[in-house]
């Protein structure tokens, strides 16, 4: 038996917790039906490694699964595994893997479908011995432009004459990933399409995938058999302009400490930040090791990215920018206009419905992936809504 390492975090007391993370079961299935229209007659996956994005891969891909959900996406083996022990009938492909000859045996033991993305790849899965119905079933991972993983259109297509006269192993899937599709105008979006279209036709008892979150939005040319939304599921809006998916997290952090600062004093590491008038400081137990940003340390502290606006939280009704920079473990906010409202206990949201997941992540120079897979260990994580683990 092989040794596979959970996904699973340990929950803080959330009597002592510095932060609380509350996952919306029910927005999340919202936005996995909404896609499903979107995609029209294509099977929506869902992606859900780096632990479904950092809001946790059992509850939210048993709450996919009561959706309708069958086919799963995950980035390594060990994901793959802990997912099976939740799911015990869905397709997990995992999307990178075959390391060695001996990671074969670990894909056989838990029932996961290797993503082949290599020449290296194919021969190990080829030469790993095989007791099923279905010799060594697998996705076929073709690039058509991105240049990161994948086969190259010429390797697919004499990989896919081979293998017609071997029967070596089974492609039940071939995808690609799109580059650009958050930019609906980009010809290469159109390129990739070509190309896509131009290899699918050497697997024609495969399924077809080309599209992430973005390119599910690109139209039904883009659709094929299957589409692949990861971040639009989490409440991510993946083509600026569209209709907002509806928000699934909501991080808040907890006031250890109100504290009055005079005009012409300084705030937090390096002096950076000089106060310009009498203020409230509301001091919060969350920080960089929270994955709260330090490129959203408060405007005119000059460490920030160059796209990065300063952050903003939400307490009592109102937004309160950050003052001086976020350190490790605690993060300051200007809660003056609040007059008396903020006091020590209160919750202050870093993102949530008031502060958009995307708009938090523009103001720290990055994008919503990174903040969501970014949350620290010490968040009390909480789940809405209904869940149903029956695999």
């Amino acid at each position: 038996m092989h040794i596979i390492a959970s996904q699973e975090r340990s929950n803080p007391d959330p009597r002592v917790a510095g932060g609380r993370l509350t996952v919306d079961l029910d927005a999340l299935r919202a936005n996995y039906r909404r896609l499903r229209e979107v995609a029209g007659g294509a099977e929506v996956a869902g992606v859900v490694k780096a632990n479904a994005y950092g809001l946790g891969i059992d509850k939210v891909a048993s709450a996919l699964w009561a959706e309708g959900c069958r086919a799963f996406f995950v980035a390594l083996p060990q994901e793959g595994a802990t997912l099976r022990a939740v799911l015990p009938e869905a397709y997990i492909y995992v999307l990178a893997g075959l390391f060695e000859n001996g990671s074969a045996d670990i894909f056989h033991e838990f029932g996961l479908l290797p993503v082949v993305n290599s020449r290296t790849e194919l021969s190990i899965w080829e030469a790993h011995g095989w007791d099923g119905d279905v010799p060594r079933p697998c996705a076929i991972h073709v690039d058509t432009g991105m240049n990161r993983l994948g086969l190259s259109a010429d390797e697919a297509i004499a990989f896919a004459a081979d293998n017609a006269l071997t029967g070596a192993v089974t492609p039940l899937l071939v995808i690609s990933h799109l580059a650009c599709a958050d930019e609906a105008g980009h010809p290469l979006n159109v390129r990739q399409l070509e190309s896509f279209q131009a290899v699918r036709g050497a697997f024609p008892h495969a399924d077809s995938s080309l599209s992430n979150s973005a390119g599910t939005m690109l139209g039904p040319d883009y659709a094929f058999d299957l589409v692949r939304p990861g971040i639009a599921l989490y409440g991510g809006n993946p083509v600026a302009g569209e209709r907002p998916m509806l928000p699934v997290a909501t991080a808040e952090t907890r006031v250890i400490q109100v504290r009055a600062a005079k005009a012409g004093e300084t705030v937090s590491y390096g002096a950076a930040r000089k106060l310009s008038r009498d203020t409230r400081i509301a001091v919060v137990a969350a920080g960089y090791a929270d994955g709260y940003p330090r490129s959203l340390s408060g405007s005119g502290v000059p460490l920030r990215q160059t796209l990065a606006k300063g952050g903003e939280g939400f307490v009592h009704g109102q937004r309160v920018p950050v003052l001086g920079r976020v350190t490790m473990d605690l993060t300051m906010f200007d809660v003056t206009d609040l007059g008396e409202e903020v006091g020590y206990g209160d919750w202050i949201e870093l993102f949530g419905p008031n502060i958009p997941i995307d708009e938090a992540a523009a103001r720290a120079g990055t994008i919503a992936y990174e903040l969501l897979t970014s949350l620290g260990d010490r968040y009390d994580r909480r789940y809405l809504g209904a869940e149903i683990s029956d695999g």
